[in-house]
């Protein structure tokens, strides 16, 4: 009797022990194709624990015929002990198998939310080819007309603005401002939101006998440190001469008659006169200064403005202080343009830029250390990649419809680190990764689904590479030199790694924009009966 209810015992315990509810292993939780194989395996064990039980049951049944009434009591007691064991076990899975699904279900549904790019009640209405296609056209056709327009006007007016600025300077000391390009949205044929924001860069070099000395983070004998200074470098202001191996005028003796052709100076050294240093550089080195550049191109845009204003009937305002260049022209019509004039310092035999302000900044830094912009050779790509798309291809579109949800977005809750150089960095890579035909009018709430896609795992992830430096998947027609080409890819969210709280305003504008984005859309949408759209402007 006793060797019958100790082998129940064991039974029991065994059946308790083995039972997944007791030590679940949530790192191997099964996948939902494979629950049905497991809950099958699981019925056959409990199966054999039930016959190994009845026989048992059995034994003791035989055994408590011999034994004494007072037997009864124990064997009553442990049938209905056991029975309540396993319709406790038996409960528990049925309530957790359930509560698994709905988990498992409620995490597909906000894996398909974020996914999809918006709210999951919502989803048909904003990834609906003929509702984007008409959204897209009714506000963003016009504009990109418009945009031509404006476009035409903005670079004559800086042409005639850069020559002034030439003619209130002087020649022989001060700084050589060179043609303007044009970069960013307009000219690459997708900005729409109003006011229209023109962005120039202005090069500058300085006059003879002085040359530029440059120092990146990823040359191979840079003092920079890569992790503080990526995507960064230093101008050292330099007379021919200094630190010039290449020529014998700077170390050998020249004759007053004899002239370096090279350098067009038969000895530098005799030239004293070290203002411009003082008036460009940071104070005790020969390093620019970007606050000392920006003071000089001020100063000068002023003098230039005031040197042609009485040719235009509009007026022009400095915007913002702290971009040197950041202007606003206002008409009597009372329409605004935005013209953003930036001083830049081309790096030597390539399209690069060292520029005073880039939308990547996300910390302070140095006077001395400045930013490298790559947004000439980011429109290169942008145009060669389109020259093998489909006619009328989506991807222009794509960048478009994100960049309106961004600036409205913004507009309700303020400026976050996120901004449309981000948004086109996200575009470009999607272009490199997909086949160009997939990039059809027939695909734009696809491609948009993507590109929502990508810049939410970007932003989670904290990091989103930059397109041009240490991507070897761009173009070798695009030109970018080696030396960026293999350098270590930057992160353009590193601020949101440093900074938690920087982190935490970007996901929660970015996940009220997608929240947004219906009703922006439906809003801007108008339908037709007849199928045409009304010119209405974001």
């Amino acid at each position: 009797m006793q060797g019958a209810i100790a082998r129940f015992c064991v039974v029991v315990a065994a059946a308790i022990l083995n039972h997944p509810l007791l030590f679940p292993d949530n790192s191997t939780a099964p996948a939902p194709d494979q629950e049905d194989d497991l809950l099958v395996r699981m019925k056959e064990h409990q199966e054999q624990l039930e016959a190994e039980q009845a026989q048992l049951e059995k034994e003791l049944s035989t055994e408590a015929l011999d034994a004494g009434p007072g037997h009864y009591y124990i064997w009553y007691f442990w049938s209905a002990l056991s029975l309540i064991i396993f319709f406790t076990i038996e409960v528990c899975r049925q309530e957790s198998s359930q509560m698994g699904y709905q988990g498992s279900e409620a995490q597909s549904e906000d894996e398909e939310a974020w996914f999809g790019g918006v709210g999951a009640s919502s989803t048909g209405l904003v990834l609906e080819k003929c509702v984007l296609a008409s959204f897209s056209e009714t506000c963003f056709h016009g504009a990109t007309h418009e945009n031509r327009r404006m476009r035409e006007f903005v670079e004559g007016f800086a042409d005639d603005l850069l020559e002034a600025l030439r003619s209130v300077g002087d020649r022989e000391a001060d700084m050589e401002v060179e043609d303007f390009v044009g970069v960013g949205s307009v000219f690459e044929t997708w900005g729409v939101c109003k006011p229209f924001t023109c962005d120039l860069i202005v090069p500058f070099s300085p006059p003879e006998p002085y040359w530029y000395q440059f120092q990146l983070w990823c040359g191979p004998s840079s003092d920079l440190t890569p992790d503080l200074w990526q995507g960064c470098g230093q101008i050292r202001l330099a007379r021919f001469g200094e630190g010039c191996t290449n020529c014998q005028c700077g170390s050998t003796h020249l004759d007053e008659d004899m002239l370096c052709l090279v350098h067009n100076r038969a000895d530098p050294s005799r030239d004293d006169n070290h203002c411009l240093e003082e008036f460009l550089c940071s104070k005790g080195t020969n390093y620019l200064a970007k606050d000392q550049v920006m003071k000089w191109f001020q100063i000068s845009v002023t003098k230039a403005w005031g040197r042609i204003s009485h040719k235009y009937e509009f007026e022009l305002t400095f915007r913002n202080l702290d971009c040197p260049g950041a202007l606003k022209i206002r008409f009597r019509s009372g329409k605004v343009v935005l013209l953003n004039l930036t001083p830049v310092v081309q790096l030597k035999d390539t399209d690069a830029y060292f520029i005073l302000h880039f939308p990547m900044d996300g910390e302070s830094s140095s006077d001395t250390h400045w930013h490298l912009s790559f947004s000439v050779y980011e429109r290169n790509l942008l145009r060669h990649l389109a020259k093998s798309f489909p006619e009328n291809s989506c991807h222009i579109r794509c960048l478009q419809v994100a960049s309106f949800l961004h600036k409205k977005q913004t507009s309700l809750t303020g400026i976050c680190a996120l901004t449309n150089h981000h948004l086109k960095t996200a575009l470009l890579h999607l272009l490199l990764a997909k086949h160009p035909s997939e990039w059809g009018p027939q695909h734009l709430d696809q491609r948009f689904k993507n590109l929502i896609c990508f810049l939410q795992k970007s932003i989670q992830e904290k990091r989103l590479s930059h397109i041009i430096i240490g991507n070897s998947s761009v173009p070798k027609e695009i030109g970018v030199p080696e030396i960026f080409r293999s350098a270590e890819p930057v992160n353009l969210f590193r601020s949101l790694v440093l900074q938690r709280q920087l982190h935490t305003t970007v996901v929660e504008h970015f996940q009220e924009m997608v929240r947004n984005a219906p009703v922006l859309i439906q809003e801007y949408t108008a339908h037709i009966p007849d199928g045409s759209h009304s010119g209405l402007q974001p």
